[in-house]
Formats: C-alpha cells, sequence, structure tokens
C-alpha cells in the first residue's frame, strides 16, 4: 500500500542558505569522487594510469578540505540553520533514547536524530582529510604538508590504516543516509529537495519553532 503523500495543510519556507547548500555538494560529489578515484587507483594498481588516479584522488581531496572548511567556520557564522548549535540536540537524543523512538514533530532547520549522524560524518571526513593530508604528503611528497613529513616515508604505515577505517565509515554512512531520504520519501515527506532548493515542508498545525 503506497504511503499517503502531504497533506494540503504543509507549506513550504525557505530555511537552508545558498552557501550551505553548495558547501554540502561540494562535500558530497567530493566523497562520491574520492570513493571512486579510490576503486579505479585499485584496479589500476602497477598499471600506467595509477599515478594518475591518485593525482586526481588528492586533489579532490583538497576540494574535500575546502568544502568541510567551508562548511566549518559557516557553521559559527553563517544564519540560524547553518550553526553548529542547529545540529546539538542532546535533550532529544536522550529522550528518544529512554522512549525509544523517534520525535514525531518537525522543525525547521536540521532533523535532530539526523544531526547526530551528521555530526558523526563530520567527525568521519576530519579523520580522512587529516589523515589524507599526511598520506599525500608521505607517500606522494606533495601538499601542504609535504615540507614537513615529505621525508618520513614510514608514517604511510601510521596513517593508512585510520584513513581506511575512515573510508569504510564513511561508506556506511552514505548508505544509511540514502536509505533515510528513500524512507521519507516513502513516507510522503518532501525532505531530499532541501539541499536543492532550501525549502522546507512543515505541517502548520505540528511545525516546533526554534529555541
Amino acid at each position: 500500500m503506497r504511503h499517503p503523500t502531504l497533506s494540503h495543510s504543509s507549506t513550504p519556507r525557505r530555511v537552508f542558505d545558498p552557501l550551505l547548500r553548495l558547501s554540502h555538494w561540494v562535500v558530497a560529489l567530493s566523497i562520491v569522487a574520492l570513493i571512486a578515484t579510490s576503486q579505479l587507483a585499485d584496479s589500476f594498481e602497477h598499471g600506467p594510469y595509477e599515478q594518475f588516479v591518485w593525482n586526481l584522488h588528492i586533489v579532490i581531496g583538497y576540494t574535500l578540505t575546502a568544502g568541510l572548511l567551508t562548511r566549518l567556520l559557516w557553521g559559527v557564522a553563517g544564519p540560524a540553520s547553518a550553526r553548529w548549535r542547529d545540529l546539538w540536540h542532546p535533550a532529544v537524543w536522550k529522550d528518544s533514547l529512554r522512549k525509544m523512538r523517534l520525535p514525531a514533530a518537525h522543525r525547521p532547520g536540521h532533523d535532530p536524530i539526523a544531526s547526530l549522524a551528521y555530526l558523526f560524518a563530520y567527525g568521519v571526513m576530519a579523520l580522512m582529510v587529516v589523515t589524507g593530508l599526511g598520506l599525500a604528503a608521505s607517500e606522494f611528497q606533495t601538499g601542504p604538508l609535504a615540507g614537513w613529513l615529505g621525508g618520513m616515508p614510514w608514517l604511510e604505515d601510521v596513517l593508512e590504516g585510520p584513513h581506511e577505517f575512515g573510508f569504510g565509515l564513511m561508506l556506511g554512512f552514505v548508505g544509511l543516509h540514502l536509505a533515510a531520504l528513500v524512507f521519507h520519501q516513502w513516507r510522503g515527506e518532501r525532505v531530499a529537495q532541501s539541499m536543492v532548493t532550501g525549502k522546507q515542508y512543515f505541517n502548520v498545525e505540528r511545525e516546533v519553532q526554534h529555541d
């Protein structure tokens, strides 16, 4: 049976600003490209294109770094829906854990439960950036850390494990994120388009305002 779609009482509101949406897509597309290039590089191992693909992987890593830094700064200086406090809902997390159920009401901005996953993902991305820059310097003698770490090839063995661990965690997050978007769409909730148009849709009778 098809789940009912949004009622006519649901109204759109522009919530997410253009810079937040731009940084979201820079980060998202960079992650997809990093996953693709890492797998291609493994496929071309010891082949003529391996070095080229790894160089491309490193350049895309710089793009991820720029997008992540932009999001970090915008979380401090941006509008309310972009601020880090819009992702911080410990009372909701504790209440949901105690009651073993998700909150029913919607609010402008980031979903309180999804925010916990987003914070986790940002932490994993930070791990990937730090270890990736270290690997670029120690293994390929390139990047902003090459002057300090370029003569330390032993760092490759130290950083490779955490980098691959973060890669696995990011794959899991991407899968869960896509599954959540499909689930919301099945429920008739227009969530996926919010990072394209910046608009969220609310039932005026159930909407929860910002604190």
